[in-house]
């Protein structure tokens, strides 16, 4: 069901046997193993001793982008004030050249465990996972690379699909558009999942898509002025919905539906809630929740219980690792259609695509 608030929920077990080769994540990743999230239970590992330091290193526009980054540091607080853990977090130079400082940086103070918040920590979990072998490391939307990694996966495409059929029930025209941060796997799930969505209630739908910046050019996730022109165009040609799933690009999508008159779909948190402008919340139709709080939060409350890494974990629709936001009451009253096709996800009545 979808809800405004959506609580702690019991998801994440790191402990245990994973279940699904982690080739399911795509590709030969190096983990021994990927599952989706299942609730929490007993460790039957022996805990770590002494202190919980958790250290967080974010992706590149820090805390503060009330979205993804911010989104992650709400878990961290959340295992500050229910698990009672030391936390530290950094953030990156504006190129990200520095993610693996940041990582030895907190090895070297001491913390135990570590995320990296972002698929760019990849390889820099990696070789500092190598160097550090003691400490357990977890990467966001990265698959794990070594015996002392968890990734801590998300089916983006899944929420996507949902904004989707939100967006095409809402646009009468069925003319929709798709603002991409990074031309990239990842946001491609983004774009696949969104475009799956809106052809399930719309099959004719014109779906603008664009990126702001090619893979490996990070920029386009903090680039507002781009994401406002960007967004401008497809109003200016006629789009009712636009989805982004740009990081702080975003906020210029935001800005160009209020000059539009137009309705725009925020991405990973809850965008009418986390944007200080009053003058555009109202223009947020819905966001698809990316539950990357809860990741983080369960992975350190699994470590505290002893669990290893070496594995993936996904967080999907089946325990609402993804979903919609609430927050406005502006498709309450397509609650039925989102429930039913979140239901037939959750059933495999629906295979929700990963590539555009």
């Amino acid at each position: 069901m979808l809800s405004k608030r959506f609580g702690r929920m019991a998801v994440g077990a790191m402990a245990g046997t994973m279940l699904m080769a982690a080739a399911a994540c795509g590709g030969n990743t190096g983990a021994e193993s990927t599952t989706s999230a299942q609730p929490s239970g007993d460790a039957s590992s022996e805990a770590p001793k002494g202190a919980l330091k958790v250290g967080l290193a974010f992706d590149i526009g820090g805390r503060g982008d009330k979205s993804f980054n911010d989104s992650a540091y709400a878990g961290l607080e959340q295992a500050k004030t229910e698990l009672g853990a030391e936390i530290k977090e950094l953030s990156p130079a504006s190129d990200g050249s520095n993610r693996g400082e940041l990582l030895r940086q907190l090895a070297d103070a001491g913390y135990n465990p570590i995320i990296g918040v972002g698929f760019a920590y990849g390889d820099d979990i990696k070789k500092t996972a190598e160097e550090y072998p003691e400490i357990q490391f977890a990467v966001v939307d990265s698959a794990s690379n070594a015996a002392n990694v968890t990734g801590l996966l998300f089916a983006e495409e899944q929420g996507s699909y949902l904004a989707g059929v939100a967006a095409a029930t809402k646009a009468e025209s069925g003319h929709v558009g798709f603002v991409g941060g990074v031309e990239n796997d990842l946001i491609k799930k983004f774009e696949a999942g969104f475009v799956a969505g809106v052809k399930s209630v719309k099959s004719d739908a014109k779906i603008d898509v664009k990126y702001l910046s090619p893979d490996g050019d990070f920029t386009g996730f903090k680039a507002p002025d781009k994401g406002k022109v960007v967004a401008e165009k497809m109003y200016q040609d006629g789009a009712e919905v636009v989805y982004h799933a740009s990081g702080d690009s975003g906020l210029g999508v935001f800005q160009a539906a209020a000059a539009a008159k137009k309705k725009a779909i925020g991405v990973d948190s809850d965008q009418r809630q986390t944007i200080k402008e009053t003058d555009l919340q109202s223009v947020i139709l819905t966001s698809m929740l990316k539950r990357v709080d809860v990741g983080v939060f369960e992975y350190v409350k699994a470590f505290q219980g002893g669990a290893k890494g070496g594995s993936n974990v996904i967080y999907d629709l089946k325990v609402d690792g993804v979903g919609l936001a609430t927050t406005g009451g502006e498709i309450d009253d397509i609650k039925d259609k989102l429930d039913a096709a979140k239901k037939d996800i959750v059933d495999g009545k629906i295979t929700v695509p990963a590539k555009p």
